[in-house]
């Protein structure tokens, strides 16, 4: 898939792994629809993007919002890319002193994690498969899953719930989709500078980059998006789910 001129969707794409791709796909020549938190409006317009980035204050689980905002992208050219990058990593155990699991706020991490993921790409497929074929391609969607999703720690029964259904919905959507010329990849990314590694102090963060067998260090948004960029541009990466971690496999804790 061509990144020139295409028209892309990037769903938490104000900051972290999500602006990291829209930079990337901004600099391949694409125009991008970044799907965020109203919240995150006014940080947005501060980033100085430039005229080919759009900012749609979207809550990802809202399928109303979602739909209009592919909608909106729709109009400015043929949607052929969709990167799903928001996400929360809220801390939950089945038993946290002595009292059960909050079903509400763990269904919350599923909501946002997974179906925001699912959410995105149904309605990007939607407009994908009216594209006209390029290079016999008509769209690729690119998916956000972690390590966390088959090496969940203590405390990730959330995080690591959701982020396995995104790695289990990747092969179903790209086997439903082949028909529509539509690619389906996941990446799962290990440790990585973001913005909530930055809320650690010193020793946290060293220990955490620490992790990783080479290079010892966090992952850098930018290595994820040039992983996304691959996926976008390589035609034969379908229905899997790509590992990018510094060969990192985290412990019970």
């Amino acid at each position: 898939m061509r990144i020139e001129s295409a028209v892309a969707l990037v769903s938490g794409g104000a900051s972290g792994l999500g602006l990291a791709t829209v930079r990337r796909l901004l600099d391949g020549g694409a125009r991008v629809h970044v799907l965020d938190l109203p919240s995150a409006r006014e940080g947005f317009a501060t980033l100085g993007l430039g005229p080919r980035a759009a900012f749609h204050a979207v809550d990802v689980t809202n399928q109303a919002e979602v739909r209009a905002a592919v909608a909106a992208a729709a109009e400015d050219g043929a949607v052929r890319v969709a990167v799903g990058c928001a996400g929360v990593a809220t801390p939950a155990k089945l038993v946290a002193d002595g009292a059960p699991l909050d079903f509400d706020a763990f269904m919350r991490v599923v909501a946002v994690n997974l179906g925001g993921v699912v959410n995105l790409a149904a309605a990007a497929a939607a407009v994908m498969r009216s594209n006209d074929a390029v290079d016999g391609e008509r769209g690729v969607i690119v998916n956000t899953a972690s390590v966390a999703a088959y090496e969940g720690q203590i405390g990730q029964i959330a995080y690591a719930a959701s982020k396995a259904g995104v790695v289990g919905y990747t092969l179903p959507a790209a086997r439903e989709l082949a028909r529509d010329l539509i690619r389906v990849v996941t990446v799962a990314p290990g440790l990585f500078e973001t913005p909530m590694m930055a809320g650690f102090d010193d020793r946290v963060r060293e220990a955490l980059a620490s992790k990783a067998l080479h290079p010892g260090r966090l992952g850098m948004p930018e290595e994820f998006a040039a992983l996304v960029e691959h996926v976008i541009e390589n035609p034969y990466l379908n229905g899997e789910t790509i590992r990018l971690d510094g060969a990192v496999r985290l412990e019970p804790r």
